[in-house]
């Protein structure tokens, strides 16, 4: 194989001549050329492809990351705000079992029930056999604060009704009327038909006297308001009082009223001294009870 090499300023030129391992040699750079530079054109552009495959793939991946991170971040709020809306509704809760014991205890006095038998400072008693093999799945918290929440409110009804109850009863025992209006003393005349002391004819007596010493103590006997406080004729200084329910009692012959009209007064509250005004023989109390407008003993 020949070789020519000719130079372009003299135009000289000049022949080689290759022998079997130079033609070899010559052929590979002749045709490796071109593939090495395709090989390495390709590596080029292939390889900054390749790069923004890379590239595009890591900012997908970091965009999953921070759409994750998002999702997190909103599940970790909303859970707070669930644990803020279960512990404000355990601190109302709490508030209300304070405010039923403090209940269950004032009606426990108001029935005059026994302290032992029930007793709200202390957990109520509980307990039963455990039954094996028996599995019953925990409800979940909001289920279990629901049902509580139910239990509460049915207890705050049920207690509210026994506080109306128990307390109309008592107000009905405290407007009742019962006992003695005086402190000391003795029935002096009864009620009913009796000789007058002034005329010394017949006549229709309509309460009872209790006589004792003058200045002492007149009560109510019953829960009422006052009526009336001042002087009527015939029983001098008197004290009339309503206790609901159609009864009226009156209080007469008083050395001096303690009470003034429209005054709340309770069973056993001194009402007036006793004393002799009006038509009376001496100090005594005329004590009067009326059912719907009539006299009754």
């Amino acid at each position: 194989m020949r070789v020519v090499f000719i130079h372009n300023r003299r135009g000289v030129r000049k022949t080689v001549r290759l022998n079997g391992w130079a033609r070899v040699a010559l052929s590979i750079c002749v045709l490796g050329l071109p593939l090495t530079t395709g090989v390495f054109l390709g590596v080029q552009l292939g390889g900054g492809k390749i790069g923004f495959l890379l590239d595009r793939s890591l900012d997908n991946l970091q965009e999953e990351v921070a759409e994750q991170r998002r999702d997190l971040q909103a599940g970790r709020r909303v859970a707070e705000r669930k644990v803020r809306a279960l512990s404000l509704k355990m601190s109302e809760m709490q508030a209300r079992l304070v405010r039923l014991d403090a209940l269950g205890e004032r009606l426990t006095r108001m029935a005059e029930l026994d302290d032992g038998e029930f007793d709200f400072s202390q957990v109520p008693a509980q307990g039963g056999p455990e039954r094996p093999g028996e599995s019953v799945p925990a409800p979940g918290l909001e289920q279990v604060f629901s049902a509580l929440d139910a239990r509460l409110r049915n207890r705050e009804q049920q207690l509210g009704v026994l506080e109306s109850l128990l307390e109309s009863r008592r107000l009905d025992q405290r407007r009742s009327l019962a006992g003695r209006p005086v402190e000391s003393g003795w029935i002096s005349s009864s009620f009913g038909l009796r000789t007058d002391p002034f005329t010394g004819h017949k006549s229709w007596h309509k309460g009872l006297d209790f006589a004792s010493r003058a200045g002492a103590s007149v009560l109510a006997t019953g829960a009422g308001v006052v009526t009336w406080s001042g002087r009527e004729s015939g029983y001098g200084n008197m004290v009339e009082i309503d206790h609901g329910d159609g009864f009226v009692t009156r209080y007469a012959h008083n050395q001096e009223n303690r009470v003034d009209v429209g005054q709340l007064v309770q069973r056993g509250q001194v009402i007036a001294a006793m004393g002799s005004t009006g038509r009376a023989t001496g100090p005594h109390l005329h004590f009067e009870v009326y059912k719907n407008g009539r006299a009754v003993d």
